[in-house]
């Protein structure tokens, strides 16, 4: 079966809305957008950390989707990222779009949790979702994803769409790998590990 692995950015209080830019998502009255920017250094390689969806597909949800789609097929040519995001196959999930047109993307149909599902039982690479909120916390519940690849930032911003959000499913996580930025991301794998273990001290 294929892995389905989980990529954002997360502020300290676990908020992941609008990463990249002030008017990527405004919903809620967010006005932080673009709260990842400062804190960008050489020493964050978004490719090398599976940002990029090398040799995987992605999954995404339409916001998502209508971001990257308006922007990477417009990089140039010579751009490792565009050229692998645009490469590779793409499954986006929508109840509101009725065709996809960036290279290589196809719409899911039906149920998101049972398309994953399926998807996931396929024949092919690993499955990659980046940022996406929408659909991670579905995925999260039915329990389909198998590896959460954070990005904490050094910010708190005290609201908007988190991470995990009430009614998440409580779940172990181990830790694969960590590092640290020079401005302080901490950039970590972790792999779903079962059921919550408790004790007592």
């Amino acid at each position: 079966m294929r892995r389905l692995i989980a990529s954002t950015f997360v502020s300290l209080d676990g908020v992941m809305q609008a990463p990249g830019g002030p008017d990527e998502d405004r919903d809620g009255g967010f006005a932080h957008g673009g709260w990842t920017f400062p804190h960008w250094d050489e020493t964050m390689d978004a490719g090398a950390a599976g940002f990029d969806a090398a040799g995987r597909e992605l999954l995404l949800g339409r916001r998502t989707y209508d971001i990257f789609a308006g922007y990477w097929p417009n990089q140039p040519a010579d751009d490792p990222t565009a050229r692998t995001l645009n490469a590779v196959r793409k499954h986006v999930a929508s109840r509101t779009l009725a065709s996809v047109a960036w290279n290589n993307a196809t719409l899911l149909r039906g149920e998101l949790v049972e398309a994953v599902r399926a998807l996931k039982a396929a024949d092919g690479p690993d499955l990659q979702i980046i940022g996406s909120g929408t659909i991670i916390q579905p995925l999260q519940r039915a329990g389909l994803i198998d590896e959460f690849n954070v990005w904490t930032f050094p910010v708190v911003l005290g609201g908007g769409k988190r991470l995990f959000e009430p009614g998440a499913t409580a779940t172990e996580l181990r830790l694969v790998s960590s590092a640290v930025s020079n401005t302080g991301v901490v950039m970590s794998r972790y792999e779903t590990d079962g059921a919550v273990r408790t004790g007592s001290f």
